[in-house]
């Protein structure tokens, strides 16, 4: 009875919702162009919006070439500002919530700002979407007759100057509403623990006899929590856990590494998979259709959506495209503005559209070179500052370097392989190991987070490259000279199972003497 009446009420804000976003598939352009005329109208007293006359600008083209492009660095004191409690710089509402993330180039965590209004209209309302989406592909689902599983972040709120900051999912969970304890586990309570691993067992022991029927979470957390599960509990698979579990809903990373670890742990072919885009400045995607690999981009959040072509990247001296500008297989960098006083943000991603009636689209990495595999988020800033100190610590010299994901597989952790020629090696390996984890931990929280006691990432692999081993590989691949280079990071493992094998080759030549 009670499954039969939350089916009903779901069914009748589907239908609301579905003509909704009916509304902005058949709009596109009206839609996102009426959304940044209000934005500039909200925010047009603040002191951006006076800086640049927000007041006076009644078109797309008018705000391009008045407000400039921006990337974290050119505002982080604007936000440093707002965090010691500051107001009305960027957005008249208050600004009290900051996601924590890290990823940028001279500090260790970034915050973004979080408004009561995103908080509202973009992720409560991304949750809502990706319920009614769902229901509108398995109208027949048992979706409703259990608990959803929620695994959120690894750490809690924190308050500074009367200012919040910790993980996204940490933020939502703080505010939601009281009757989603009814719905959902873990507790509140559970879900904000700050001890990652206490946090593990307790939503284990919270979990286990409950009637869950969908997940969501980040894919490498959720694989470390399944497989927990499956220990405690001395089942084969999840299913025997959980039988009537019918969907998971993930986002954060690249599934593809994870999927067939699921299908092993979930082995059924009517469970579903429903990949979603978010990030600390927004929610921006959803899957709409089962079974497919490609994301609606969602136009009524509050954000505003521009669009570089990465053939004509130039950060922040970049020139910008609308929504309507875009092309199918193009790789673009996104330009966003907010309801949380982002204007012209470039978040770092890069996607391309497979699909312009709806607009659908694909996430294809990021603007810099990185490996977020496992939720990471690591990038060349962070491994050329820890290589640096490491090898200042162990008094050595490299010449070249590579790092590749080591994919979790069964109840095997993952971790990062590196390969690294030496001009001057250090003394002990097992120690310039050991400086180089710690001082990638000290760089980026997100990492330091994936490595606490091995929960998600064990200690990196570093191999020490036999001499000339890049120079064999350019050579190989006819790319001496010029300005050829070799990929710093991967998230996959071509370029290094590559070297690995031509390394072998070359340490057997040169036992047989045919090389020196």
């Amino acid at each position: 009875m009670k499954f039969l009446f939350v089916n009903s009420i779901i069914s009748w804000f589907l239908k609301k919702r579905i003509h909704q976003l009916d509304l902005f598939i058949k709009y596109p352009a009206e839609v996102q162009y009426e959304l940044l005329l209000n934005l500039l109208k909200t925010a047009k007293d603040t002191e951006i919006g006076k800086l640049y006359g927000y007041k006076f600008i009644d078109n797309y083209k008018e705000f391009s070439q008045i407000v400039p492009i921006k990337k974290y660095e050119s505002i982080e004191g604007l936000l440093e500002r707002t965090r010691k409690g500051k107001q009305n710089i960027f957005w008249p509402s208050q600004i009290k919530w900051f996601a924590k993330s890290s990823g940028t180039t001279n500090s260790k965590s970034k915050f973004i700002p979080v408004s009561d209004e995103a908080i509202e209209y973009c992720h409560m309302n991304a949750g809502k979407d990706m319920l009614c989406l769902f229901l509108n592909n398995n109208p027949d689902t048992d979706l409703f007759s259990g608990k959803s599983l929620r695994l959120g972040g690894s750490s809690a709120v924190s308050e500074d100057n009367n200012t919040y900051f910790g993980d996204l999912s940490a933020i939502i969970i703080e505010n939601m509403p009281f009757w989603a304890d009814f719905s959902s586990v873990p507790k509140q309570k559970t879900a904000l623990m700050s001890e990652w691993e206490e946090k593990m067992d307790a939503i284990v022991q919270e979990t286990i006899y409950e009637d869950i029927t969908s997940l969501a979470g980040v894919p490498s957390w959720m694989l470390v929590f399944l497989n927990k599960v499956l220990e405690v509990t001395g089942k084969n698979n999840i299913l025997e856990v959980w039988p009537n579990l019918c969907v998971y809903f993930h986002g954060g990373v690249n599934f593809t590494p994870y999927r067939e670890q699921y299908k092993k742990l979930i082995p059924t072919s009517e469970f579903r998979y429903c990949e979603t885009y978010n990030a600390s400045e927004g929610f921006f995607a959803i899957q709409d259709q089962n079974n497919s690999n490609e994301l609606l981009l969602m136009l009524d959040y509050g954000i505003f959506y521009e669009f570089i072509p990465m053939t004509d990247y130039d950060g922040e001296n970049s020139k910008a495209i609308p929504l309507e500008q875009v092309k199918l297989g193009v790789n673009y960098a996104i330009v966003i503005t907010t309801n949380s006083g982002l204007w012209r943000y470039l978040i770092g991603d890069t996607v391309k559209f497979t699909n312009l009636f709806p607009f659908r689209l694909q996430i294809t990495g990021r603007t810099k070179h990185f490996i977020n595999v496992f939720g990471e988020e690591l990038i060349i800033e962070n491994t050329e500052k820890a290589l640096e100190l490491a090898c200042k610590k162990c008094d050595a010299e490299i010449l070249d370097y590579t790092v590749a994901p080591v994919f979790m597989e069964g109840k095997k952790k993952g971790s990062h392989q590196w390969m690294i020629e030496f001009k001057q090696e250090p003394d002990s390996k097992e120690l310039f190991s050991r400086y180089l984890d710690e001082f990638l931990q000290s760089v980026n929280s997100d990492y330091e987070a994936k490595r606490y006691k091995n929960m998600t990432l064990v200690a990196p692999v570093i191999n020490f490259s036999s001499k000339n081993l890049f120079y064999e590989w350019l050579k190989s691949k006819d790319k001496l000279g010029g300005q050829h280079k070799i990929p710093r990071l991967s998230n996959n493992r071509i370029l290094m199972e590559e070297l690995v094998l031509l390394d072998e080759n070359l340490i057997l030549k040169r036992q047989e003497g045919i090389v020196h």
